[in-house]
């Protein structure tokens, strides 16, 4: 059995391993394990770092777009927060869940693992 490429399997919410089972069992609930292969999905965990490259994303999407509008129209201020926030709450939540497959699937394909002291202190 072949592995998928993180990018593919994360994007698709599918396992890192096989390709095959949910990666999700909630909206970003990842399951225990696969129902396909079996591979445990507790050591692997993506944290808060999808939120940081969406942050990053959207803003590189939103920010041109409400200056290109705000140059072309010169819509009042409360104009761009009926338009913007919902442009941006919906991008972000829209983008979560894939950003989080990946990061998921590259923790798995590069054995990634907390960092752990050891008797000495040492890592």
């Amino acid at each position: 059995m072949t592995e998928p490429s993180p990018f593919s399997a994360g994007l698709a919410g599918r396992c890192p391993r096989c390709g095959e089972g949910r990666l999700f069992e909630g909206f970003l609930t990842i399951a225990p394990e696969c129902e396909t292969c079996g591979l445990d999905f507790s050591g692997e965990d993506a944290g808060d770092g999808p939120a940081v490259f969406i942050m990053f994303l959207v803003g590189a999407i939103v920010v041109p777009l409400a200056l290109l509008l705000h140059l072309w129209l010169a819509p009042p201020t409360w104009v761009h927060l009926i338009i913007w926030i919902p442009v941006v709450i919906g991008l972000s939540l829209w983008f979560l869940r894939p950003f989080k497959g990946v990061m998921f699937a590259l923790q798995y394909k590069h054995s990634a693992r907390e960092a752990r002291l050891d008797e000495d202190g040492d890592e």
